[in-house]
């Protein structure tokens, strides 16, 4: 498994600045039209739809954005990513980023995104970036503030993506591919962990992302020209998958519930790839191991540019035509081929 180009490029660029809640914060009129009528989301970039500072992150620089919202908006794409499709299956808007809160409180009414991109269970570089413990710190402030309730949640989904930055973190910290084998229970339990925390505050339909088959992302199949799946690597993704199963499954049975549920990332990636689109021909992908935007060179990655703004990256002529948007995250129409096989399985939750 190795280091992701978005770990190098935008996890030890990303600032930790923070847009709290405000003492001045008014607390919104609170409704309940129907079960879903919020969202809460943590994780890292597959769920990040404009946490990281602008500042810094890729995600804020072009071509990003090109699709939707047709300008750079913190996405890890060309457009929308996994939030956006859930919100869409769950009938409301995307919720609003945490660090974008201050823009009002009718923002605040289809609930909020604590996801940073690069982030993980446990710190990925230092403190710099918001673990998913102190995401869900963020969101226990507001409960306390009374920016939201116990209720919201009560009558809410919450969405938790984990997408492999902790493993990331732990190779660049001169962890071994065979010393994977005993980190990744670690990251399970922490996960555990936090998932039974957000149950205990009050959640009781939470979504939780399998690991994405990490040996198919381009930073990994560039070495075979785009050609072919990291086997290896797959099979770490699998015991994680594994140990992540019987983590729900035992939280689950522990309160007699059916709080939790899985969300097969691995699956539906897979499917996609080996299908090369959507299984009923309306998304194709002739090569889908090939990224639309890349840097010219390794040294550079998706949205470089020089001090004169002159592009580093080379863009494919139609995004969707392509699955994946950069060396590690799906075009829109990536995550809405994927959106059209989870989205029977989301149904499991009502």
């Amino acid at each position: 498994m190795e280091l992701s180009n978005f770990f190098i490029c935008c996890i030890l660029l990303a600032s930790g600045v923070l847009v709290g809640a405000q003492d001045s914060q008014k607390r919104y009129n609170h409704s309940h039209k129907r079960y879903n009528n919020h969202m809460f989301v943590f994780g890292d970039s597959y769920a990040d739809t404009g946490n990281l500072d602008k500042g810094i992150a890729n995600s804020w620089r072009e071509p990003y954005g090109t699709t939707f919202p047709r300008k750079p908006s913190g996405r890890f794409s060309d457009g929308r990513v996994l939030t956006d499709f859930v919100a869409k299956f769950l009938r409301i808007k995307s919720p609003i980023p945490y660090a974008q809160m201050k823009l009002g409180v009718k923002k605040l009414r289809h609930g909020m995104n604590f996801a940073f991109g690069g982030s993980g269970v446990f710190d990925t570089v230092g403190d710099f970036l918001p673990n998913m413990t102190t995401q869900i710190d963020f969101f226990e402030k507001l409960i306390n503030e009374s920016v939201y309730t116990a209720l919201d949640l009560h009558s809410s989904v919450v969405l938790v993506a984990l997408a492999g930055n902790d493993y990331g973190a732990f190779l660049a910290n001169g962890g071994t591919n065979q010393g994977l084998q005993s980190f990744i229970p670690l990251v399970i339990n922490q996960l555990s962990s936090n998932l039974k925390r957000i149950q205990k505050m009050g959640a009781t339909k939470v979504i939780v992302t399998a690991l994405e088959p990490l040996g198919c992302l381009p930073r990994t199949t560039e070495s075979s020209s785009f050609k072919k799946c990291n086997a290896t690597q797959n099979l770490d993704v699998n015991f994680h998958n594994l140990l992540l199963r019987r983590a729900v499954a035992k939280l689950n049975n522990e309160t007699n519930s059916s709080t939790f549920f899985i969300l097969d990332l691995y699956n539906s990636f897979t499917t996609v790839l080996e299908q090369k689109g959507s299984h009923k021909g309306k998304l194709k992908f002739e090569t889908p191991l090939k990224p639309c935007c890349m840097g010219i060179s390794s040294e550079f990655s998706c949205g470089s540019a020089d001090e004169n703004g002159t592009k580093l990256y080379t863009l494919c002529s139609d995004p969707k035509s392509a699955f994946f948007w950069d060396s590690s995250h799906p075009t829109q129409a990536g995550w809405k081929a994927v959106y059209k096989i989870v989205r029977s399985s989301l149904a499991q939750l009502f």
